[in-house]
C-alpha cells in the first residue's frame, strides 16, 4: 500500500512539473511588455523612441502570407534582421519590419517575441 502511494505521488509530481515550467514565461499581446523565456525586451517608455529609430533607419518592410503573432516563426529566407541599438536596452533579440509591423525576433529560431505597436 505504501509503495502505491509513493508511486502515485511521484506520478503527480512528474505530471505537474511541465505545467509549473510553463508558468515561468509570460506572453501578453497588446501594449503590455512581452517576455518570452525571460529575455529582456524594449521597455514600454522607450518604445516610441524605438519606433522613431526604425522609421529613421528606413528599414525595408517584408511581407509574409501569415499573420505576425507573438510565438510565431518567420521564414528562414527572404527577411533581414537588424541589431537593436544598446540605448534601447541590452537585448539579445533583433528587429525587422514584417507586414507593416516592427517585431522583435529571437535570431536563432526566428521566433517573434514581441510586436511593437
Amino acid at each position: 500500500m505504501r509503495n502505491r502511494i509513493l508511486a502515485l505521488a511521484a506520478l503527480c509530481v512528474a505530471i505537474g512539473s511541465p505545467v509549473a515550467a510553463q508558468a515561468q514565461s509570460e506572453v501578453t499581446v497588446g501594449r503590455a511588455p512581452v517576455v518570452v523565456d525571460g529575455g529582456p525586451t524594449i521597455a514600454v517608455e522607450q518604445r516610441p523612441a524605438f519606433r522613431d529609430y526604425v522609421v529613421e533607419q528606413r528599414v525595408p518592410a517584408f511581407s509574409v502570407p501569415d499573420r505576425v503573432v507573438v510565438g510565431g516563426t518567420l521564414p528562414d529566407a527572404g527577411i533581414t534582421y537588424y541589431d537593436v541599438p544598446q540605448r534601447f536596452g541590452a537585448t539579445t533579440y533583433r528587429y525587422t519590419v514584417v507586414n507593416g509591423e516592427t517585431v522583435l525576433v529571437e535570431p536563432r529560431s526566428r521566433r517573434v517575441v514581441e510586436v511593437i505597436d
